[in-house]
Formats: C-alpha cells, sequence, structure tokens
C-alpha cells in the first residue's frame, strides 16, 4: 500500500482501524474486513461507501464515505493542473471548523506532494437524497442551500485570517492558463452543443468568451470563501434519515471572493429557470436575511448587480468543464442544464451588460 492509499482498493482494515482510533470512533476492538460500492455522480472525483467489520460487534461505524482521485486520466490531469485536490484536503483540514456550513465530519485528509493522489474519509450521511442538477428540486430545497450558502459565507465575510489563507490565493499563472485554454473551451462546446443548445443561449456563451478574454486577471477585493460549484449535484439532502436538513459536499473549488458568485449560479444554474423565477426574489430575500442575522447586513438591493453577473459563473464552469473533464451521457445533460439555466437568467436580467460596465 502507498503512504496514501488512493485508491478504495488500497484500504486496509488496519488502516481503518488506525484511522477511526485517531478520530475518537473506535474505543474497543478493531476493524477485521471492508468492502466498497461507489456513490455519487462526480466526474473529478470518484466518492465510494466502505462497510465495515469488525472483531467486536458494533464497535465502530458500520459505514464510511471516501473520496479518491478521478479513475479518468483526463479529468485526473484537469484537477491536478489547478490544484482542486489540494484545494478540497486543505478545506477539510483548515478551514470548514470556522463556518456554520454543513458538511460531513472528517476523518481523514490526506495528500501525497504530487497533488494527486489523495484520499478523504467521512462519516456516511446516509440515507440521504441527493441533489440532482438535471432534475431540479423543490422550493424547500432551493432555501436550504442559500441558508447553507450564509452559514458559509457570513463566518468569512472580511475574515482577515481566511482571507489571507496562502493557498486560497490567486496564483497569476493558473488564471493566465485558465485565460489560454477558454476559447478551446468554447469552441469544443460550440461544435459538441451547437444542435443541442438554444441559439439564444449558444450566443450568451460566445458573449461570455469574448469578455472573458478581456477580464481574465481582474480579481474583485475577496468579500469571504465560495464554495465555487454551488449547485444541486454538490448536496446531499434529508441527512441521516432526514435527521437534519442538507449538507454541502466537493469543495475542490473553495476560494476566495464574492458571495453573489455561489447565490447566483446555485439560482442560475442550480435550481431550473422555472423555479428562480418563481422564487428569485423570496431566495435573494432569504440569503439577506440570514447573512444579517448572522452579522452581515445585506439587502437585495446592494447584492442585485453582484448576483447579476454571478450567475455567469455558472455559465463559464459549465463551457470549461465540458471541454476538460471526462465527457459521459450525464455531463453532456447537466452541462446543458447548466448552460440554460444561467443563460436564462443572463438574458432576462441583462448579466452580461453588467459584467462589460
Amino acid at each position: 500500500m502507498t503512504a496514501i492509499p488512493s485508491h478504495p482498493d488500497s484500504i486496509t482494515p488496519d488502516w481503518l482501524t488506525e484511522r477511526l482510533r485517531a478520530a475518537g470512533l473506535l474505543e474497543r476492538g478493531a476493524v477485521t474486513a471492508v468492502r466498497w460500492e461507489p456513490i455519487g455522480t462526480g466526474q473529478v472525483g470518484d466518492s465510494v461507501r466502505f462497510h465495515l467489520s469488525y472483531d467486536q460487534p458494533g464497535a465502530g461505524p458500520a459505514t464510511l464515505a471516501g473520496k479518491f482521485p478521478a479513475a479518468d486520466p483526463t479529468s485526473r490531469s484537469t484537477a491536478a493542473m489547478f490544484g482542486l485536490y489540494a484545494k478540497e484536503v486543505g478545506f477539510y483540514r483548515e478551514l470548514q471548523q470556522h463556518l456554520g456550513v454543513r458538511v460531513p465530519r472528517t476523518i481523514a485528509a490526506e495528500i501525497a506532494d504530487n497533488g494527486v493522489d489523495f484520499i478523504l474519509l467521512f462519516e456516511d450521511l446516509g440515507p440521504a437524497r441527493g441533489g440532482n442538477q438535471i432534475a431540479g428540486c423543490s422550493a424547500a430545497d432551493a432555501r436550504a442551500g442559500v441558508i447553507q450558502a450564509a452559514a458559509l459565507h457570513a463566518p468569512s465575510w472580511g475574515h482577515a485570517e481566511i482571507l489571507a489563507t496562502e493557498w486560497l490565493q490567486p496564483k497569476p499563472e493558473v488564471i493566465a492558463q485558465i485565460g489560454a485554454l477558454y476559447p478551446n473551451a468554447q469552441a469544443i462546446f460550440r461544435e459538441r452543443y451547437a444542435d443541442s443548445l438554444e441559439p439564444e443561449f449558444m450566443r450568451i456563451c460566445e458573449e461570455l468568451a469574448e469578455v472573458n478574454a478581456e477580464r481574465i486577471g481582474r480579481q474583485d477585493p475577496p468579500q469571504c470563501l465560495i464554495h465555487g460549484d454551488f449547485r444541486l449535484d454538490n448536496m446531499l439532502f434529508d441527512i441521516k434519515g432526514a435527521a437534519e436538513p442538507i449538507a454541502v459536499l466537493d469543495w475542490q473549488t473553495v476560494a476566495i471572493g464574492n458571495g453573489m458568485t455561489d447565490i447566483g449560479y446555485f439560482l442560475g444554474t442550480g435550481i431550473g429557470d422555472e423555479l428562480r423565477r418563481a422564487h428569485e426574489g423570496e431566495l435573494l430575500d432569504l440569503y439577506c436575511a440570514e447573512m444579517t442575522a448572522r452579522g452581515v447586513p445585506l439587502t437585495r438591493d446592494a447584492i442585485w448587480d453582484d448576483y447579476v453577473i454571478g450567475a455567469l459563473h455558472g455559465v463559464s464552469t459549465a463551457v470549461f468543464s465540458a471541454a476538460y473533464v471526462e465527457r459521459t451521457e450525464r455531463g453532456d445533460a447537466n452541462f446543458l442544464s447548466m448552460a440554460r439555466g444561467g443563460c436564462a437568467l443572463a438574458l432576462q436580467h441583462g448579466s452580461i451588460a453588467k459584467l462589460k460596465g
């Protein structure tokens, strides 16, 4: 077994026994056997559920969740190029304890010096209902997501120590690489989805690619931590058999930035255009109320422009991810769903004009 067990088959009973004891979850006995099954729909990392047996019945948790590098080489190399695995491990090691957002309890968070081989081992939040980007969600699920966004943003808002975290700082070479790769991503997106995506939405994507070419590298002063991929596929609802409403997963894109990037992304590319149009004002008011209650007074008028611009982050994420992660049938449906929702918001509220302004 390598120093970092970066595949589920590398996890041994002895390794699990050691980690569970260190976490205070195994006071007696030892793990004697382990088996695993895949869970989730992630394309940049592979998630599994471990089933554990012990030499003493009930000595420790019956199941755990684990996350590993993607088996697909394209997805894995993209994640390594942009430091996504290191970011997620860093989030669980250094940041989550300062926040109010519900995330799974971490039992192990380890990564090799190559930035590729890693393992995250968590409490199992099941039984739970996985968020589904393509199917959409209820208004209640959307409200739960917005509340979690505030639980992430408010505790980190203006928090000097968190905002100064070294590995969160934008790296000029990575920004330059994104700028160099984005035109190719848009070309791939155009060729792949020209017959599937509505022409008015594809025009938004094209306009955004042109504006991005001019704006890459511009960084607004960071307000708080942002998730960066705040959508349904990265959420679990009714966790632990509905004992709790929601948990937020997949912190590979955690960053410092404008909190409305997450909100614009979630309402635009996350919950479906029909639900967004029906509940947009209510959800924005809920976010402001939650932020205000947590000590960061906000109003809908104050956040509006940033919200409208923030929705474009979901469009660019759909375009870029479609080009540089493993292509799957579900992935195609997912990226089209994201693009449609984000572009619909952009058309309704004039996102491109605000971005240029």
